[in-house]
């Protein structure tokens, strides 16, 4: 069953996103993030013991996984995510053997939706792969916003997005039909001389406040501050240096065919649990 676009929660400005986008390009992106998920998905399929002809990258931004990947599949394409999430992605049925994405899900408002699309698109046996930001990802930023405008504003703002945990990424995989899914997670802690330094970074990542309830006024420079004052005194190492926190939640599933394991039926098995209990407690 798809998700209908009308009824999923529209917590993402995308319109907004692609202005971030070319904005970080004209700043100069800081591409550390996406160079080690790049790299870690060449590593993760070089472990896959099989050959794609035709694959699709999902979502993303300019041509860095496209230079890293290409060149090892016989046909390779990237499909944008549609600005308006009514429009389907530009996939025929069964006709991927592999689709990956890099850090693009985390911007996604019917990601529910965009995983089933996937899973139309892929052959049997057809495989995904995918890394997106989720789990604790700015916990410490989030904290220290949080306190400096109860402090002086009032009340709280929501300036850093709700991200997916591992549990909910695999309840997704397997409600969009795909088989054999697998999670996990690689937590990424960087340094920073202060929280304007991270600031900075995430402008220059396109990863900055795009959620549609976003207070719309600028933050005041005393409540900026504070934030940077609590950062510091919550989150800095013994050198001064304040940490952030970023989740890479990794994904893979496979479009369900005969030759894939298949879990024992009910009553299927040799022995009874309590028989093997007996055997290895020497009853």
């Amino acid at each position: 069953m798809v998700s209908d676009p009308a009824s999923a929660p529209l917590l993402f400005d995308r319109a907004l996103l692609g202005d971030r986008l070319r904005r970080a390009q004209k700043l100069g992106p800081a591409t550390f993030l996406l160079d080690r998920v790049t790299d870690d998905m060449t590593d993760r399929l070089n472990a896959v013991l099989r050959d794609f002809k035709s694959v699709a990258e999902v979502g993303g931004a300019g041509d860095h996984v496209r230079s890293a990947l290409a060149g090892r599949f016989d046909r390779y394409t990237r499909i944008d995510l549609p600005g308006r999430e009514s429009e389907p992605l530009a996939m025929e049925a069964q006709s991927l053997d592999l689709v990956l994405s890099v850090l693009a899900f985390q911007f996604v408002n019917d990601l529910p939706g965009v995983l089933a699309q996937i899973r139309r698109a892929l052959r049997p046996d057809g495989l995904l792969v995918a890394a997106m930001i989720g789990g604790d990802t700015l916990a410490e930023l989030r904290q220290s916003f949080a306190a400096a405008e109860a402090e002086l504003d009032g009340g709280i703002s929501p300036r850093v997005a709700p991200f997916a945990d591992l549990r909910e990424i695999g309840a997704l995989l397997q409600r969009a039909g795909l088989a054999l899914p697998v999670t996990d997670v690689d937590r990424i802690v960087v340094r920073y001389e202060n929280a304007f330094g991270l600031m900075q970074d995430l402008r220059r990542m396109a990863a900055t406040n795009i959620l549609v309830e976003r207070r719309r006024v600028p933050t005041r420079r005393a409540t900026m501050l504070r934030m940077a004052e609590i950062y510091q005194e919550r989150f800095a190492d013994s050198d001064g240096r304040i940490r952030a926190t970023f989740d890479v939640i990794w994904m893979s599933g496979w479009a369900p065919h005969e030759s894939q394991p298949k879990p024992l039926k009910p009553g299927s098995a040799k022995a009874s649990l309590e028989q093997a209990v007996k055997k290895t407690s020497g009853l």
